[in-house]
This record gives structure tokens, C-alpha cells and sequence, in this order.
């Protein structure tokens, strides 16, 4: 399965989306009144098109394939940053867009993704209610699927956010991102691995949606019965093989915290950098916060910050 996604196509997804999305930048979090680590460095997909890095992985999808194959339009469903991502890509192309969202998507992404010109349906309680949703109309309609986290061209798209990483801080020893469905994660881990194979990586799910940290400890894929944490786009009650495999590869380990924690890393963000970061995007330095991550304080650490919003500061 893993041989899915190499690093031959991280790499042609870059070629692919250069001048499309933006290259974002990486940032020494110094001088601040508190330094959680000595060296920690913040890479701020945040800024990126549409707020977050999701952009990357729907346009590596929409140049990957013929215009044709996307002239009836286009389809997903996500927590929110998929389908902005989905919606711009779209946009690009001129192709109408279909974004199915859960009922707990916030008011404000719904109005981003209307902005961008698609059409939004609310459907289910998570994202996999919505998907099934999504999935049966693209089946009905002829439309054409982009996968959140499970398509490896989406996969390449998000592992661009380590060539970027590596090319700013060639001696990065660890790079600490969020988890939902695993699609960051495969991506990056993949990339930074397959170039410096002795960096760590350390994924950070929220204690009320552990998907890939559950499914690694049974050794197989397990769906949540339920969910339970605010961070919406960080919680699919399912991930897939492709990215179980990736994960299980790649990634040295996951740690959990809690929606308190993300909020609290998220007004660290604010307070002492200016940086907006939704709760979802706040995880990864959450994890570096509360020490759930174990750094050594001699590593130079990049945390991903993936998304920008403000339900972790209001």
C-alpha cells in the first residue's frame, strides 16, 4: 500500500502547484516571553491559500488529472479546511464544486467555502456522515471524488510541506503535526524521512478523536464510536489503509491532548507570536507545550502549524 506515495511524487506534486499555492514561510519563535524548547521553529501553513494546508494536497489532485475529468465538477466532504482547499481548486479551474460538511462545521468556514464560489451541504453529525453523502451524489451525478487524507496525490500535495521544511532548516532533528485523517501526516513523514531518514517525527491527535493512535496499538483499522472534541477537522471516526500504512511507517509516535490544551497552545500563539491559529492547528505545539512530546532540548523542533482560525482564542 505504501508504495502507493514515493518521493518522486512529493516531488511532482511541488512542480505541479508552484504558483498555485504559496510557499509558506518558517519562523524561529524567538524573542518570546516563554520558550517551551530552546530551538522551536514554526512552520505556518496558516497563511497558506485558503488558511491552511489542505490547499496543497486539492490542487496537487485538480493538475494531476485531464480537464475533462473535471469540467461536470467536482466533490468532497470535509470538517471544513478540505473542502476551502477543494473550493479554491475549483475556483482555479472553473469547475463547479459540491463541499459536503458536518453539522459541526463553524459558521465562518461555511461562508469561506460559499466565498470561493462552491456549493455547501450540511449533512451528519462528523465527517464520515457527510462523506457517505458526498460519495453517493459524486457516484449519481458523475462528479468527480477528491479524498481528504486517503488519495496519493493528495498525500504527495501535503508531503510538499517537508521539501519546504528541509530547504529553510536543513538540520531539523524533529517535526512535531496534527493528525485527522492522516493525510498531512503520510505526506510529510514520507518525504522527511525518505530524505532524512534519522529525523523524528511526532503526530498529535485530540484525546477525543485518537483514530490512527488506536488503530496502530490493534494493528489494523478501527472506527471511534464516537467523537469527542471540538477539533472537527481532526475528527474522521475513521482513517484508511493507505494511511495506517504510511503512519505506521514513518511516524516515530502519536500523543494525545486535550481540547484545554490546544486552546491554551493556541493563546500562546496569539499572545506571544500574533498568530491565529484555529484548535486543530494549535495541536501539534499543544504537544510541545505539555510536554506530551518527549524533545530533546538540544533538537531544533518545527512545529506545523496547519490552520488559521479563532475558536481556540474567542
Amino acid at each position: 500500500m505504501a508504495s502507493l506515495v514515493q518521493l518522486q511524487d512529493v516531488y511532482a506534486a511541488q512542480e505541479r502547484i508552484q504558483g498555485k499555492v504559496r510557499r509558506t514561510p518558517l519562523i524561529l519563535a524567538r524573542p518570546v516571553r516563554y520558550m517551551p524548547v530552546p530551538h522551536l521553529y514554526l512552520k505556518l501553513e496558516n497563511l497558506q491559500l485558503t488558511g491552511s494546508f489542505k490547499a496543497r494536497g486539492a490542487v496537487s489532485k485538480l493538475t494531476s488529472l485531464p480537464p475533462e475529468a473535471v469540467a461536470s465538477g467536482i466533490i468532497t466532504a470535509s470538517g471544513g479546511n478540505h473542502g476551502l482547499g477543494v473550493a479554491y481548486a475549483g475556483w482555479l479551474s472553473g469547475s463547479p464544486a459540491t463541499i459536503f460538511l458536518p453539522t459541526s462545521t463553524p459558521t465562518a468556514k461555511i461562508q469561506k467555502i460559499q466565498h470561493w464560489g462552491a456549493k455547501v451541504v450540511v449533512e451528519g453529525a462528523v465527517w464520515d456522515d457527510a462523506n457517505r453523502a458526498a460519495l453517493a451524489v459524486a457516484k449519481a451525478e458523475n462528479l468527480t471524488y477528491f479524498h481528504p487524507f486517503a488519495d496519493p496525490v493528495v498525500i504527495a500535495g501535503q508531503g510538499t510541506i517537508a521539501l519546504e521544511v528541509l530547504e529553510d532548516l536543513p538540520d531539523v532533528d524533529v517535526i512535531v503535526l496534527a493528525i485527522g485523517g492522516g493525510g498531512l501526516a503520510s505526506g510529510v513523514a514520507l518525504a522527511a524521512k525518505s530524505l532524512k531518514p534519522e529525523i523524528q517525527i511526532i503526530g498529535v491527535e485530540p484525546v477525543g478523536a485518537p483514530t490512527l493512535l488506536e488503530s496502530l496499538r490493534a494493528g489494523h483499522l478501527i472506527e471511534l464510536p464516537e467523537i469527542r472534541t471540538a477539533a472537527n477537522t481532526l475528527a474522521p471516526r475513521r482513517s484508511e489503509a493507505i494511511n495506517l500504512e504510511l503512519i505506521r511507517q514513518h511516524l516515530d509516535s502519536i500523543v494525545l491532548v486535550s481540547d484545554d490544551e490546544m486552546r491554551a497552545a493556541a493563546r500562546w500563539l496569539w499572545s506571544e507570536m500574533g498568530i491565529a491559529a484555529e484548535l486543530s492547528g494549535s495541536a501539534a505545539l499543544a504537544a510541545i507545550l505539555t510536554g506530551r512530546a518527549t524533545i530533546d532540548t538540544r533538537s531544533r523542533v518545527c512545529v506545523l502549524v496547519c490552520g488559521a482560525g479563532t475558536d481556540g482564542i474567542s
